[in-house]
């Protein structure tokens, strides 16, 4: 049976969760209910809350009841389950007011969510302050058309209703500013610390946790078919994508935002039905646009991301998800989206495209940063950008590493099969099969002219082909032979030679 992560349909639609300009209250009953759920689950989550919330803050007056009920539990040290909370609140004459066990049991097997407490509940805050500002501007406008009102009492109100509504929020909200803090010594040492990637090796690092992996390219190239081998590869289905190891995950949110019917064709090609179980309970797919764009709210992916217990979320592709791509403040609000979300906990992976002025580029030319289309925080905030350069519809690419985590990742020769949905690396630019290939070895300068196909490759190409072959020399594939210094007769660099098998008689 597939997992439930809403409550069942309701009778009448939900009201919205936040204000319009015709007045409507702020409110999201979802989040309120999440959040007196999951407290009937968890005593301890109370404590969490508490610090956050009050019963004012809750717009239902039943759910203020019931979350009254709660903090009386918790303070008694006995349990908070629906059981107890339906005894305590039969004893006040408050049960049918609430709407009896029924729903108090709907509350806990419907709406809780495990260690989501305190983030539901700031939804609840902050749609609780609305209303305070909400109620201050109402107060304000009505004494403005009292007879004979005089506009500095009316203000010196105002200001009294905003200086209450501060201190309150300052003493209820505390854990909205302490709850991401930490001491300098934890920050570096916790948050800091070197963490197993997503995808890759420590040394090479396609997608570090954490940080946001962007995929980008003109269209045709495969972007989304390497999306979709990460994207299985977390929900367990793979264990690598072009050779490199991917860390499984728990549930994968996708937002198919763009030809939802094309996404779901391109990745039906990789399974069979041995795959629907996990399917059905470890994938959530968004078809079509979001309710609004990521720039313009941007806890809604957070929030998309939480709803759907998803520890990875896929947006294919960022076109559709950010109203203005050239303008930098869409670009920093969307940003702002992205680090809300990995703050959660949950990774992020996006699909983009290159700039169209630059699509005709020669196959030859090395991409560069610039060449991904918008403003230039979109790339500034990502962890890892990988490019896939090639044209519409052929099966050989080349992935190159544009912003990285670690160590570079190619570039990387590769070959998508088109009918099958998988890629795979093409060897024989592989600097160890290259290595391999050549019986006198190589030098850096040698391995980077391979790379990058060019005759006299730059000196940052020549640096980045030696940190490869010294990564190999550590790893015990190959061995280092010094070069000879230079002068007036010049000098000779490094030499890097494979192993030798040894035949055993």
């Amino acid at each position: 049976m597939p997992h439930r992560n809403v409550p069942p349909p309701r009778t009448s639609p939900e009201p919205p969760v936040s204000g319009d300009a015709q007045g409507n209250t702020p409110r999201d009953p979802l989040a309120e209910r999440a959040v007196l759920g999951t407290c009937l689950h968890r005593p301890d989550d109370v404590d969490q809350v508490r610090s956050v919330l009050d019963g004012a803050d809750f717009y239902e007056p039943r759910h203020g009841t019931i979350w009254a009920a709660l903090l009386q539990l918790r303070r008694d040290e006995a349990p908070t389950s629906p059981i107890a909370v339906t005894d305590l609140l039969r004893k006040r004459g408050d049960l049918e007011r609430v709407g009896g066990p029924a729903y108090l049991h709907h509350l806990a097997d419907e709406c809780g969510e495990p260690g989501r407490a305190e983030y539901y509940a700031s939804i609840v805050r902050r749609l609780a302050g609305l209303r305070a500002v909400q109620a201050a501007g109402l107060q304000a406008v009505q004494r403005a058309g009292d007879p004979g009102a005089d506009p500095d009492e009316v203000l010196t109100a105002v200001e009294d209703l905003v200086r209450a509504q501060r201190e309150r929020s300052r003493t209820t909200a505390g854990s909205r500013l302490d709850r991401y803090m930490s001491d300098g010594w934890d920050f570096v040492t916790e948050t800091g610390a070197p963490a197993d990637p997503l995808w890759g090796t420590p040394e090479q690092t396609a997608w570090a946790k954490g940080e946001s992996l962007m995929i980008v390219g003109p269209p045709g190239v495969g972007k989304t078919t390497l999306a979709h081998q990460v994207v299985l590869a977390r929900l367990g289905v793979y264990e690598a994508v072009l050779d490199l190891p991917v860390a499984e995950g728990e549930r994968v949110l996708y937002l198919a935002l763009d030809r939802p019917p094309q996404i779901a064709r391109a990745l039906r090609r990789h399974l069979g039905p041995r795959d629907e179980p996990t399917l059905r309970d470890r994938l959530r797919v968004w078809s079509g646009p979001l309710p609004t764009t990521l720039d313009k709210e941007p806890h809604l992916l957070a929030e998309l991301a939480a709803a759907h217990k998803a520890d990875t979320v896929v947006i294919d592709s960022l076109k559709d998800a950010v109203s203005r791509l050239t303008e930098d403040e869409a670009a920093i609000a969307y940003n702002n989206a992205r680090q809300h979300a990995l703050r959660e906990g949950a990774q992020v992976l996006e699909l983009h495209h290159q700039r169209k002025s630059t699509a005709e580029a020669p196959r030859d030319q090395r991409p560069v940063l610039d060449r991904v289309y918008g403003s230039t925080w979109f790339v500034s905030g990502a962890g890892s950008v990988l490019f896939v350069a090639g044209e519409a519809g052929d099966p050989a690419v080349k992935i190159h590493h544009l912003k990285t985590p670690t160590g570079e990742i190619g570039p990387l020769p590769v070959i998508h099969n088109h009918e099958r949905g998988t890629s795979y690396v093409e060897e024989t630019l592989d600097p160890l099969a290259l290595v391999r290939a050549s019986p006198e070895g190589l030098t850096p300068r040698e391995l980077a002219s391979h790379l990058t196909e060019e005759a006299k490759p730059s000196r940052a190409d020549v640096e980045k082909a030696r940190r490869k072959l010294d990564q190999l020399a550590r790893a015990g594939h190959v061995e280092r032979t010094q070069g000879s210094a230079g002068g007036t007769g010049g000098g000779s660099q490094a030499r890097y030679r494979a192993h030798r098998l040894v035949a055993v008689s």
